[in-house]
């Protein structure tokens, strides 16, 4: 298992434009190993509510917290000696960096951006890092990253406390409860 602390930051979500990008986003954050995640911009209680309603279904301990200052966030957790990770697809390929994230013991705080993403946020990046060089969702970004990040073993972990579990079946769905 993981000895590290992993969270996403996904700056500037809007109400009206984001609303389902940002879901999809933290739901692939938690899929992927993620133990929880920041949010600025908006303050949307609906994505909390899903998430916690997620987590609280199928299992583990995923949280979501709104920050009204994300530089704070960020600022914070470097003090708390974590590294800052931002995927953009203007910083060093993936495949050419992942190894020092991955070799590094370090809380992780991985910075997705919504709308324009300051400047000051590449400044205080330990590392940008791009998933390809191409315009793309930030959601398979996140994905690809934690995938590399993880060495691929997030793919067999399971989640404490299910109250569901998928059996995976060659054709058709099913789905179990497990009782507390």
């Amino acid at each position: 298992m993981k000895k590290r602390k992993v969270y996403i930051l996904r700056l500037n979500h809007r109400l009206s434009r984001d609303k389902r990008v940002t879901t999809h986003l933290l739901l692939a954050a938690r899929a992927f190993g993620a133990d929880g995640a920041f949010y600025s911009g908006q303050k949307d209680e609906k994505i909390e509510k899903s998430l916690e309603k997620v987590s609280r279904s199928w299992g583990g301990s995923f949280t979501v917290q709104y920050t009204q200052n994300w530089r704070k966030v960020l600022s914070e957790w470097k003090e708390d000696g974590g590294e800052v990770i931002h995927l953009t697809m203007y910083g060093l390929p993936v495949q050419d960096i992942v190894e020092q994230a991955k070799d590094s013991p370090k809380d992780k705080l991985i910075v997705v951006g919504g709308a324009k993403v300051p400047s000051e946020v590449y400044e205080l990046a330990n590392w940008n890092i791009s998933v390809t060089s191409q315009p793309h969702s930030e959601v398979s970004a996140l994905s690809v990253f934690l995938h590399e990040l993880f060495e691929r073993k997030e793919l067999s972990w399971s989640f404490d406390k299910p109250g569901v579990r998928v059996i995976p079946q060659a054709k058709g769905k099913k789905v179990v409860r497990i009782e507390p």
